[in-house]
Order: C-alpha cells, then structure tokens, then sequence
C-alpha cells in the first residue's frame, strides 16, 4: 500500500508539473533499484490524474459537454488536438515502448524538456484567450503533445510553450494544456484496464495510489498555475537539466 501511495504522489507531482511523468517512472526505479509500477498500478494512477483535471476545470467540463457557446470550440480544439498525438502513438507504438527501458534515453529527453521550458521564458507574452482558437493552434500544439509520447518529454512543459507561441496568455495557455490532456490521459489509462481485465484484475491498494495522484495532481495544477503567472516555466529547465545529466551519467 505503501508504494502504490509513493507512485501515486510521484505520477500526481509530475504529471502535471512540466517534469514528465513517464519520465520519472522510469528515472526512479533505476535510480531506487526498485521494481517499476505495474499495469495495475499505472493504469489507474492515470485515473487519478485523470480525476485531478476533471474536477479543477469543471466549470470547463461542463461547458464542453453541454456543446453550448465557448464549449463547442474547446471540444473541437480537443479533438483536433489530440489527433497527432493519436496517429503517432499507433504508428510509433513498438518504438515508444521501447524507449522506456533506456533510462539514459529519457535523461536526454529530459534535457530538452529543459530547453523548451528555457525557451519558453523568452517568449513575448500573448493576449489571446481560448474561445478564439484556430485549426493552427490545435494544430501545433497537438504535434507538441506528440513529442510527448517519448518519456522524458513533459507533455505539460511542451503544449504550454506551444500554446505561448501561439500568443495565448499564460493562463489560457496552461487551460488548454490541461484540456488537452483529459482524452490523453483517459485514452491511456482505459486502454491500460483494458489489458489488465485480460491479465486477472485489481488489487485493493492500486485505488489508495490513485487517490494520492488525484490529490497530488490537483494541487499541482493550482502550483503551476500560481508559478506559471509569477515565473513563468524556465525555472523548472534547471530541475530537468540536472535530472536529465545525473540520468544520462549514472543510470
């Protein structure tokens, strides 16, 4: 129980956090010398974060489940969002499987997490709000939330830059990173249980690890949110780069 409780705060700490989730499932075992979460386990700390969003943005959720007014584009920015993601996932899938048995793989990644989120502080700051979302935003951003699909990539870190470049504000930016992730993280997590039914079920204490990724990931969005307006995402490079280096080095 114990340990579901640990990967639960670390799956709600980083998946949210521009730091990576998958990253860090597979950093800190190889670092701990301990077993990795299992498909039990991973399958429904994703329903935990998946928890986590739905009840902070709510408002959002209900909004785009009615269809009604500025609900109807975010679907739609959604959707067309998630689609690279998607089709680069099925095309890719060996190879991203792949990438998470190189611990030295996901250190390099996480070092150009870091660029991204340092470059993301040189970013003018935008003025536009996510109602008026274009076909080029969902565009660009959903290639971003691609590139996350090789661990070590912070899917947070790099949709939230894209959407800076887009000129979005700080805070609609983070909206639509967060959005975004509600099919990505339900795709995956389900698709998860799914194999699982297969393989003979649940054990109780996989729920008491969700439970602390939806606390945890809930009280990281309301973190980032505060750090993203005051900072911004630069200061979360250093913690990548000296991740990423100790990775690359010593695992």
């Amino acid at each position: 129980m114990l340990e579901a409780a640990f990967w639960g705060l670390v799956q709600g700490l980083s998946e949210f956090l521009p730091i990576s989730s998958s990253g860090h499932l597979v950093i800190v075992p190889a670092a701990l010398d301990m077993e990795a979460p299992d498909l039990a386990v991973t399958a429904v700390l994703h329903l935990g974060t998946l928890a986590a969003v739905l009840a902070y943005y709510r408002t959002d959720v209900v909004k785009m489940v009615r269809l009604r007014g500025e609900g109807r584009r975010i679907v739609a920015l959604v959707l067309a969002g998630t689609i690279p993601a998607a089709a680069i996932g099925l095309a890719f899938e060996s190879q991203i499987d792949d990438a998470f048995d190189d611990p030295r793989l996901v250190g390099w990644a996480l070092v150009a997490t870091g660029v991204v989120l340092w470059a993301s502080g040189r970013l003018a700051a935008g003025k536009r709000v996510l109602g008026d979302g274009k076909g080029a935003d969902a565009a660009i951003v959903g290639l971003a939330q691609a590139a996350a699909l090789v661990p070590g990539i912070s899917r947070s870190g790099v949709t939230i830059t894209a959407g800076l470049g887009r000129r979005l504000t700080r805070a609609e930016a983070a909206r639509y990173s967060f959005l975004l992730a509600i099919p990505a993280i339900a795709g995956g997590g389900f698709l998860q249980l799914l194999d699982l039914a297969e393989q003979g079920g649940l054990r109780a204490e996989v729920f008491v690890g969700a439970a602390v990724a939806a606390v945890t990931g809930y009280a990281a969005i309301g973190l980032l949110l505060k750090l993203l307006e005051r900072v911004g995402l630069a200061p979360f490079a250093w913690y990548c780069w000296a991740v990423g280096a100790a990775s690359v080095l010593f695992l």
